[in-house]
């Protein structure tokens, strides 16, 4: 199976390593600029589950021509646009494309940009980053990368892609029966949790210590929960409960990325998580302030932003 993934950052530059050494075909789609130091010093990986240092494959996007079985999406979903015209040249008529991006929304641009036969539902779980020296370090032990079809049922080649991947140390495919499902769980986690850390601007423990950060939490959580039911998606009790624990958790120092990424005065994913969170809402009748204020703030952050105010 020949595998292109876009982009050789943190999530894609360890999927790079871990299957060039275990001799699967992969390919990074990268910049000049990042291939060239590629070639010079090569991609390393610090893991718990074994180091990589060595030269990979890599393809520039005018380079890219099809032939691909399989095209892994890796990027931010602020740079979604410009990776579908990337990836394009790559894809054939036989191949799949398995985004693995935060949230939802993306899957209905990728649908329309290829077809919607052609594109996997899919959910990453590896803590990964990219340091200023070019090293990838793998932050724990999760390396979970679970997908399946977005009708639901573990197809053909769902199968085929989770044998091809299940070679690597390091790296565990998972198929799912209902990705979808897992999905909007995932997307109610991501949009309760940076939704309330990036509009209190405090990690889940610091909003939690206080009885009305803690029921704003809850609020934030459960009204997400209700778009994904009306959506036809709504989480389990258990998942429910599990989060409920965390964000009334004094001690957690739980933040996420998208807090850090307004903390260092970057670029967010704020329209692709809060953004569709609120215009979910809207469409389903869905009357909540906080999404509103959450997005609301996240607008003004790329306004001052813009405005060279950071």
């Amino acid at each position: 199976m020949r595998i292109l993934i876009l982009g050789a950052g943190g999530i894609g530059g360890y999927l790079g390593a871990r299957l060039t050494e275990a001799g699967v075909d992969a390919t990074l789609l990268v910049r000049p600029e990042r291939r060239e130091i590629l070639q010079r010093d090569g991609l390393r990986l610090e893991s718990v589950y074994g180091n990589f240092a060595g030269p990979v494959s890599t393809v520039l996007a005018e380079e890219l021509e099809p032939g691909f079985d399989l095209v892994i999406l890796t990027c931010k979903a602020y740079d979604l646009d410009a990776a579908i015209d990337a990836v394009a040249p790559g894809v054939g008529p036989d191949t799949t494309l398995l985004p693995v991006l935060n949230g939802i929304a993306h899957i209905d641009l990728l649908n329309d940009a290829f077809g919607a036969e052609r594109v996997l539902a899919g959910t990453v779980q590896i803590s990964v980053a990219r340091m200023p020296d070019g090293l990838v370090r793998h932050m724990n032990d999760w390396r979970w990368l679970r997908f399946g079809e977005q009708a639901g049922g573990i197809s053909e080649r769902v199968s085929a892609i989770r044998d091809a991947l299940d070679l690597p140390p390091g790296l565990e495919p998972v198929a799912l029966d209902d990705a979808m499902q897992e999905m909007w769980e995932k997307f109610v986690h991501l949009a309760s949790a940076a939704g309330m850390t990036c509009l209190m601007r405090a990690n889940v423990g610091q909003i939690a210590r206080s009885a009305e950060g803690a029921a704003l939490f809850r609020r934030f959580l459960e009204s997400t929960a209700e778009v994904a039911r009306r959506a036809g998606h709504g989480p389990g009790e258990a998942f429910l409960e599990r989060y409920r624990a965390l964000f009334s958790d004094p001690g957690t120092a739980y933040a996420t990325s998208m807090l850090r990424d307004i903390e260092a005065g970057n670029s967010t994913e704020g329209e692709h998580i809060i953004g569709f969170l609120l215009s979910s809402a809207r469409k389903y009748g869905i009357d909540e302030p906080l999404f509103e204020a959450a997005y609301a703030h996240l607008r003004a952050y790329d306004e001052r932003r813009s405005d060279g105010g950071l």
